[in-house]
């Protein structure tokens, strides 16, 4: 299943170019109209204690919040310290690539810009990151949306990626991956998921960013394991109207009593055989549990890193992952098909893109 054996976005399996070590990786530039700003929150549930490591009396999370701002101006937000890139790079024996490569990368939001926007005028869109993955490998995409005027709420989902780091200088790792081969696992990652994204919408929404955010306007996505519990966040959590899934398969499938509001699908083409077992055979029968408004695409040439940040981050540092498509090309279209999902369905903006085969991306296939 894609969210296991290859849900570690940043698993990058071939050798680095020595040359590598002298880039310094960038993030591709927003394509909205509107500067972008950043902030971090720290914020805890003490309503239940850490479900992975129940001597925590809390859930403690991490978030970073995405908006339009009024100036581009200011210091940029650091992509992951040191530490957090370590981390996440040991495991991958990269020859030639620096273990702090990822504390360097060059990103675009402001921190703590000064917000642009009317009273409860931006439509929030979560994004849930890949099993073991920091909410960073969201980046681009959420710089996007915010420079289109959405407001972006990225998660970490702490004990369940490899750092994640909190104000008084803390560092969790992945306690979950300590017991992702027990049974019933999915199904209580799918519980965990959907409860810290509620106490996030509760905690956005009662704070001064509520005052920004419209409440009656909230999607969510994210990428593999994260896209593939959004369905169960959405059924948990009515304030989220509609939802994308981004390369993720289900291991905890739609009853079926259906979920009515509106999804969207995204995956790689080149690994998908209508009706066969694979990689997006759970998709079609949760296809069948989408009772309102859906779609269903494929972009030809992707792999699953693709849909992230590590696809233009690994050309960039000269780690071949395999795919044949053109990573900006493809962080384009994931940027494009998302924003116009979310633009149908949050601003009630009817899109061309989810209307039809579009001549401009013959990469993408509708499947339905």
């Amino acid at each position: 299943m894609r969210t296991l054996a290859v849900a570690t976005a940043l698993t990058l399996t071939l050798s680095a170019s020595p040359a590598s070590a002298a880039t310094t990786p960038y993030l591709p530039r927003p394509t909205g109209h509107q500067p972008v700003g950043v902030t971090s929150l720290s914020l805890k549930d003490t309503s239940r204690p850490d479900p992975w490591v129940p001597s925590v009396p809390y859930r403690e999370l991490m978030v970073s919040v995405f908006y339009p701002a009024t100036s581009a101006n200011g210091p940029k937000k650091q992509y992951m310290t040191p530490l957090e890139s370590r981390l996440n790079l040991e495991r991958q024996n990269i020859p030639g690539l620096p273990l702090d490569v990822f504390s360097t990368v060059r990103t675009n939001a402001v921190v703590d810009a000064k917000p642009a926007g009317r009273w409860h005028g931006l439509p929030l869109v979560v994004l849930s990151p890949g099993w073991t993955q920091p909410r960073a490998t969201l980046t681009a995409l959420a710089e996007d949306l915010a420079s289109r005027g959405y407001a972006v709420a990225a998660i970490d989902h702490t004990y369940e990626n490899r750092a994640t780091t909190f104000p008084d200088g803390h560092v969790t790792g992945c306690a979950a991956c300590e017991v992702d081969d027990q049974p019933g696992f999915w199904e209580k990652f799918a519980q965990v998921r959907s409860k810290d994204t509620s106490f996030v919408l509760d905690s956005l929404l009662s704070s001064k960013w509520g005052a920004l955010i419209d409440p009656q306007r909230i999607g969510m996505t994210g990428h593999s394991a994260g896209g593939a519990i959004t369905t169960q966040a959405m059924l948990a959590d009515p304030r989220i109207r509609a939802g994308a899934d981004l390369d993720g398969s289900v291991h905890v499938p739609i009853p079926a009593s259906g979920l009515a509001r509106p999804f969207m699908f995204v995956g790689s083409m080149d690994e998908y055989t209508p009706g066969a077992p694979g990689p997006y055979d759970d998709w079609e029968t949760d296809w069948t549990h989408l009772t309102g408004w859906k779609r269903w695409i494929m972009v030809s040439g992707t792999v699953h890193q693709s849909f992230t940040d590590l696809g233009v981050l690994a050309d960039q540092l000269g780690v071949d992952l395999g795919d044949a498509i053109d990573p900006y090309r493809a962080l384009t279209i994931t940027r494009n098909y998302v924003s116009a999902f979310f633009d149908q369905h949050l601003r009630c903006r009817p899109q061309p893109l989810m209307a039809a085969p579009s001549p401009a991306y013959p990469e993408v296939t509708f499947i339905g």
